[in-house]
């Protein structure tokens, strides 16, 4: 039964991920949104939203281990795995110049979240700041997103195509759920420790959303959507799944999350920058030494 519930997730993550990349890219250009921008908010807010579900979930049972490891584990999956794969399918053009305002609000996060793992405990008053950095994220995002807005008269309907976004993210979440809760059993079952499992498979699980959204958007040719997805959840990951977490219950961490894991984190995420500004993107060379590194930092996790 286990093993159903797995191969149900993972059909849940597919066809959530094909509906929200047509939905949300319709709805971009029936507003006159620009991709990019659809990318770092709806869809990467919506494929966040399995994180942010599982780590209040383990934040408020008493497993603060898997709240915070699931965050810093999707984080390094989201580029490592996710961008990586996406890049072996189609080479992703990453424009540093329209681009820069976010990876540095990535790195900000990023270097944010460090500082407060520092003293073991991520408290309230820190959740207000990472929430309300979000906020001034998603303001300049849409204030600086506004493209000439196309209207098509073959394109779909702005009521099915948020139907169709709608469904995806539903789709989503229930896939993610069912792999989650399908993989965590079979980890237990063979004693791995609450860290591990939330570092790898519960953030493997949580990151399907965005690999599945990410992957079809490479399939697409709709590279914007691809890589905002990543720098746009990664985004959302820190300030808004542990800044809402955290003012629910004050989140302890252990010392290996600043030690060990937030150099992955932290080097993943300037690895990104500098490969946008050098490269201007990923080919296929680069996305699989992606995939090894990502291969190489389970592995270590394991």
């Amino acid at each position: 039964m286990t093993y159903l519930l797995f191969v149900l997730g993972l059909l849940g993550l597919f066809f959530g991920g094909e509906y929200l990349v047509r939905g949300a890219s319709s709805i971009a250009r029936r507003f006159g949104i620009s991709p990019l921008v659809i990318g770092l908010t709806i869809v990467g807010f919506g494929t966040s939203a399995p994180e942010l579900l599982v780590s209040v979930n383990a934040a408020l049972a008493g497993q603060p281990a898997i709240a915070i490891g699931n965050v810093l584990g999707s984080n390094v999956a989201n580029i490592l795995l996710i961008l990586g794969a996406s890049a072996v399918i189609a080479p992703l053009i990453i424009p540093a110049r329209r681009l820069a305002r976010d990876l540095a609000f990535m790195l900000l996060a990023t270097g944010a979240i460090w500082v407060m793992l520092l003293d073991g405990m991520v408290t309230r008053l820190e959740g207000s700041f990472l929430l309300a950095a979000l906020g001034v994220f998603l303001f300049m995002a849409f204030r600086s997103g506004a493209i000439e807005q196309e209207d098509d008269p073959l394109e779909t309907s702005l009521a099915k195509a948020s139907l169709m976004t709608l469904g995806g993210l539903v789709f989503l979440a229930i896939g993610a759920h069912l792999l989650v809760d399908s993989a965590s059993t079979i980890a237990r079952t063979y004693g791995i420790s609450e860290a591990v499992i939330g570092l790898t498979i519960v953030a493997i699980g949580t990151s399907l959303p965005e690999l599945a959204t990410s992957v079809i958007a490479a399939f697409r040719r709709q590279t914007d959507i691809a890589v905002g997805n990543v720098v746009g959840s990664n985004i959302f990951n820190i300030f808004s799944i542990l800044g809402i977490t955290s003012l629910i219950t004050p989140i302890p961490s252990e010392p290996r999350f600043a030690a060990v894991d937030m150099p992955w984190v932290a080097g993943t995420a300037v690895g990104l920058t500098v490969l946008a500004v050098v490269l201007g993107g990923l080919p296929r060379v680069a996305g699989a030494l992606l995939l090894a590194a990502y291969g190489g930092y389970l592995v270590l996790m394991g």
